[in-house]
This record gives C-alpha cells, structure tokens and sequence, in this order.
C-alpha cells in the first residue's frame, strides 16, 4: 500500500503493531512521548541524520540495509562512551510514493539489530519529504564511569579494533571508481562493511568496565581524522605505522599492493580507537579475547608538538593530508549534485 493511501497515523499504526514491548517501557509508541525507566538516574544520548542523496544512495543501498545502519552508526557511539543501548526514537522523512512494504525492509533491518544489542523503539516522528530522511536517536547508560576522548597521554599505545578501509573500498566498487563484479565474493564482504556495520558494544563496555582505556572513539570519519579529535581534546600527538594498520583480506586482494590511504582517510569503519597505557598491553589483548573482537596496536601516542604522523617500515614518515568531513565546508558539498552524489555513507569524499 502507497503511503499515500495508508497516511501518517495509519503507518504509526503498523509500525506500533510490529515493535515488540522491551524491558523498562512504561509507555511506548503511540502516546505524546515515550515513558521509560532511566536505569542509575543517568543516560547516554546520540543522534545521527541520515540524508538521501548525501549519507546513502538508493541505487545501491536497500532499505533493509539502511535500516541496520541508520541504527548501527548510533550504537557505535554508545559503544565509544563504554555504555549500554537501551531505546532508540527514530523520525523518518519519506517520499510520498515511497511503497509500505519498502518501509517495511527499513524497521526489519533496524529490528533486527535492535532486537540483538537489547534495544527497544519507543516512538519518533514521520512527515513527508522530497527525499527520505532518517533521523535517530539512541538513549542508553553507562554502567561504568563513560569513556571520553580527552584521556591520552604522551607514551599511551594506540589500538584500533576489526579493520580499516573495508567501507570505503566498498563504496569505491560501487561507485565505478574500482574494477569488480558485486557477485565476486571478495567484493560483496567490501560492500557489506559499508552497508552492514556492526557496533563494538562488547569492546567497549569492557573498555569502561576494566578502565584499561584511557581515550576513545568510533571510527566514522576516517582513521586519521577520529584520531585527530583524541589528540586534540587530550593535548597530545600521534604516530602511527602504516604497516601495523589492520587489512583484511578482501581489503589486500582488491587495493593495490601496499596501498593504505584508503584504510587511513577512508570514513565508515565504525570500529573503536582507543588508547592505552603500555604496561596494560597484555591485559589489552586478553580482554579483546572475551569481547570476541581483534584489536590491534597501530601506534603510540606522544607530545603535542609533534602533531599526527604516519610512518612506513624503515620509519620514514609518509606524507598524508589529513581530510576533515565538514559537510558545509567540503567542496564536494557546495558543488552536490544529488543526481551523483559523491558520498561515503554519511561523510563527504573526495576522489582519492
């Protein structure tokens, strides 16, 4: 049925009927606000936009998947704060000959992730729009003291967990800008990185349970440019080895050989970047065991004079300009064409 035909209240409706009742919900979808219990009288909120023609482009990116994601990317950042997802408001702008059943590949994919993380729908928002937006917001708490980006210091190791540039390779292919056919194998694990990340919620609990990191940060905007936002709210530098940097297989089968730019300025990873003190570096890798997640030393964090660098095997430092994603800022924003958008799942690339 056309949401045209079913209406605003008539899809709240749908949405109310298909959304399980979670632990904590007084009041849920359907009321003026949702009512909640607020577990240790704190929360954890983040909200992310998600624009079409900007953060996601339907012609290779379904519903389904954007549901996941426009879920995934919230969780990432409660997971960065060593915290717990309990609720998530979600507000939808939707194009009017948008059909119910695509609406309904979007909460599947979202619920299917909420339903694994512990996380509850309690409500949110529809209008109609010229293109669809998604708007959410995630409400959770952190058991223990949240872990900010400000606690580096000089001599701190710095780890980064799974691996880098998987996305942002897969948005290449996808884009024409890389050679391979979506049915190769290689590349479609590529492209489910970009379209199915999963937040390292275990990870960073863990993190914020044993207090083992000193400062951390999701993996959204590229590695250099989330490590640049630690060092410069924790008053310190980086070096990081380029031939530490972790690279999946698919990443090396598909990159050209020794090619690591992508893996450190290309945005959408969402894994954790933490740092750590070096006489933890044992209790660091046993507890990335428990998590069940890879964390892998990249570098070390020093003085701030020294600023961000990257060095190659013989210690030679490689030259890279660190690109910040200022969606106002950007070029690729000013000149947009949303008939070809040039886009990395939420953040602005340009052509490498």
């Amino acid at each position: 049925m056309k949401l045209s035909h079913l209406g605003e209240f008539g899809l709240i409706e749908r949405i109310r009927r298909k959304t399980p009742a979670g632990p904590g919900v007084r009041i849920g979808i359907g009321d003026d606000a949702a009512w909640i219990t607020n577990r240790n009288n704190s929360s954890l909120v983040t909200a992310d936009l998600l624009i079409e023609g900007i953060h996601f482009d339907l012609r290779w990116t379904s519903l389904f998947d954007l549901g996941h994601k426009a879920l995934a990317v919230n969780l990432s950042d409660i997971a960065a704060m060593g915290g717990v997802p309990a609720y998530v408001i979600l507000s939808l702008g939707l194009p009017a000959d948008l059909d119910s059943s695509q609406t309904d590949a979007f909460y599947r994919g979202l619920q299917g992730l909420a339903g694994r993380t512990g996380v509850t729908l309690v409500g949110g928002d529809t209008n109609a729009a010229v293109t669809l937006i998604v708007s959410v917001c995630v409400l959770g708490h952190a058991p223990y003291a949240p872990i900010r980006r400000s606690g580096a210091r000089a001599g701190d190791d710095i780890y980064v967990s799974g691996t880098l540039g998987d996305a942002a390779l897969g948005l290449k292919l996808l884009q024409g800008r890389l050679s391979g056919s979506k049915k190769n194998r290689t590349v479609a694990k590529l492209i489910a990185r970009l379209h199915r990340p999963e937040p390292r919620l275990a990870l960073g609990l863990l993190l914020a349970k044993s207090r083992l990191a000193t400062a951390m940060i999701d993996v959204s905007d590229g590695l250099l440019q989330d490590l640049g936002h630690v060092c410069e709210a924790s008053g310190a530098g980086a070096t990081i080895s380029a031939e530490q940097l972790p690279l999946s297989a698919a990443y090396r089968a598909v990159a050209e050989t020794g090619e690591t730019a992508t893996a450190l300025t290309g945005g959408e990873d969402y894994e954790l970047l933490f740092c750590g003190r070096r006489e933890h570096r044992t209790r660091i890798e046993k507890l990335s065991e428990r998590a069940g997640v890879p964390v892998k030393r990249i570098g070390v964090c020093a003085e701030r004079a020294k600023g961000i660098t990257v060095i190659d095997k013989s210690g030679q430092t490689v030259p890279f300009r660190i690109r910040g994603h200022d969606h106002f800022a950007n070029k690729d924003f000013r000149e947009m064409k949303t008939s070809s958008p040039n886009v990395l799942g939420g953040k602005f690339m340009r052509t490498r």
